[in-house]
C-alpha cells in the first residue's frame, strides 16, 4: 500500500483545486449529494463482491466494505440522471470523495461536515452563516429567541439577521409587531403575540374598541379606528376620466361610463360632461341616434346607416356588396363547374337533339345531290331512321310538345 501514500499529497492538491472550482455550487446541492451517498452506504452495508469465492476475493481484492467496487456502486446511484446540478457537482469533486473513502472515513465519519463545510466551504455548521460562518444572533429560547430564523443559517450566504415569525419583530424577535398585542400569561412569563382588530396598528386586546393607534386610512375615535373617506377630502388622487370609490382603510379609482367626459360616480347620470355621440337628456347622457337625426348620415349610394353606442357606421344595403369603397349589386357569379345544358329540361334536350339530327341530314342531302354515292347511301339511311323515329309514339309526343312550345 506504500504507493497509495506516495500519491496522497497529489490527491490533496487536486482536492484543493476542485474546492476552488465549486465555490458557487449551492449548499443544498452538496447536502443532497452527501445524504444520498450515506443512503448508498446503508443500502450496500450487507453486500459483498457477489462472486463464486467471496473469501478469496476479499483476501486478494481487500474487504468489500472499503473497496472501489462498493464506492462505484454508491457513486453511480448518488444523483438522479435528470438532476443537472448534482451530477455537475459530483463530477467536480470525485477526487475529494475518493480521498474521504480511502483515507478519511475513520477520522471524519460525517461526510457532510468534512466535504461540504471543511473541504468545499459551501455550507456552515448549524447556527452559523456567511462566508466566515459567523454565529447567528441568539437569545432566550435559542436562535432569534426561538421565534424566527437566522438569514443564511447553515450556508455561506445571508446577513444573519433574524427573520421573525408572523406577529413578532425586533433584533431577536422579542417584541410584538404592528397589529399584534402581548397576551397575558398565567405564570407571569411573556405571553404570545396575538392579532389586533384589523384596523388597529397597536392595541390592548382583540376587540375593535381596544385600539391604541390606527393603520393608515383609519382615524382613532373613542378607542375605535374609523375609516377615513378619502373621496370626501383632498387625499384622493384619481386620473382623468375616473372617479374615487371609498374602501375600508383606502380608496380606488374607477373608470367613468363611456357616455362621460369626467364624472362624479358610476353610470351615465354622474357625468360632468357628455362624451361625443351622447347628449344630456334629463339627468343622463344618452346615445344620439345619428341615423334618425341626420337626414343623410350615409351619403354613399346604396348604403344603410347602422346606429351604435356613441356613434354609427355605414354598410351596404341588403343585396349589395362593397367593392372599391362603392356598394354594387351582388350579382350571382357563374358556376365554373356547371354544364351548358344543366338548366334545360329533358324535353328541351330531346328537341335540341332532333334539330341537330336534322342539320346533319340536310348536310348529307347536299352532298348526295352532287352525285357522291357514299353520301347518297348515308343520306337515305338517315332519312329512313328519322322517319322510323317520328312514327313512334315518342316521336309523336316530342312533336306535340315542340308544337306547343314546351
Amino acid at each position: 500500500m506504500w504507493w497509495v501514500w506516495s500519491f496522497l499529497p497529489a490527491l490533496l492538491v487536486l482536492s484543493e483545486l476542485s474546492a476552488v472550482m465549486v465555490q458557487t455550487a449551492p449548499c443544498q446541492t452538496c447536502r443532497k449529494l452527501t445524504d444520498s451517498f450515506i443512503q448508498g452506504l446503508e443500502r450496500t452495508a450487507n453486500k459483498n463482491f457477489g462472486g463464486g469465492n467471496t473469501a478469496w476475493e476479499e483476501e486478494k481484492l481487500a474487504k468489500y466494505a472499503r473497496s472501489e467496487t462498493r464506492l462505484l456502486e454508491i457513486v453511480e446511484a448518488a444523483c438522479e440522471k435528470t438532476d443537472f446540478e448534482c451530477n455537475k457537482l459530483l463530477e467536480q469533486i470525485e477526487d475529494q470523495v475518493e480521498t474521504w473513502w480511502f483515507h478519511r472515513q475513520e477520522e471524519a465519519p460525517d461526510l457532510f461536515e468534512w466535504l461540504c463545510i471543511e473541504q468545499l466551504r459551501l455550507c456552515c455548521p448549524p447556527g452559523h452563516f456567511g462566508p466566515d460562518c459567523k454565529e447567528c444572533p441568539s437569545g432566550p429560547g435559542g436562535i432569534c429567541g426561538g421565534l424566527g430564523r437566522c438569514e443564511g443559517e447553515g450556508t455561506r450566504l445571508g446577513d444573519g439577521d433574524c427573520v421573525c415569525d408572523p406577529g413578532y419583530s425586533g433584533n431577536l424577535c422579542q417584541s410584538c409587531a404592528d397589529g399584534y398585542y402581548r397576551e397575558k400569561s398565567s405564570n407571569n412569563s411573556a405571553g404570545a403575540c396575538a392579532a389586533c382588530f384589523h384596523s388597529c396598528r397597536k392595541c390592548s386586546g382583540p376587540q375593535d374598541y381596544k385600539c391604541l393607534d390606527c393603520k393608515p386610512g383609519w382615524i382613532l375615535h373613542d378607542n375605535k379606528c374609523v375609516d377615513v373617506d378619502e373621496c370626501g377630502t383632498e387625499l384622493a388622487r384619481c386620473p382623468t376620466n375616473t372617479y374615487c370609490h371609498n374602501t375600508d382603510g383606502s380608496y380606488d379609482c374607477r373608470g367613468c361610463d363611456q357616455a362621460c367626459v369626467g364624472c362624479m360616480g358610476s353610470g351615465p347620470a354622474r357625468c360632468k360632461k357628455c362624451a361625443r355621440g351622447y347628449r344630456l337628456k334629463g339627468a343622463k347622457c344618452l346615445d344620439i341616434d345619428e341615423c334618425s337625426v341626420h337626414a343623410i348620415a350615409c351619403p354613399g349610394l346604396n348604403e344603410a346607416c347602422i346606429n351604435e353606442e356613441g356613434s354609427f357606421h355605414c354598410e351596404c344595403a341588403d343585396g349589395f356588396i362593397r367593392r372599391d369603397s362603392i356598394c354594387v349589386e351582388n350579382k350571382p357569379t357563374t358556376d365554373p363547374d356547371k354544364g351548358l345544358f344543366d338548366d334545360m329540361t329533358d324535353d328541351e334536350v330531346q328537341v335540341l337533339q332532333q334539330m341537330f339530327f336534322g342539320v346533319v341530314i340536310c348536310a348529307l342531302a347536299t352532298l348526295a345531290a352532287k352525285g357522291d354515292m357514299v353520301f347518297t347511301a348515308i343520306f337515305i339511311g338517315g332519312v329512313a331512321a328519322m322517319a322510323g323515329y317520328w312514327l313512334t309514339e315518342k316521336g309523336d309526343y316530342m312533336l306535340d310538345g315542340f308544337l306547343k312550345g314546351r
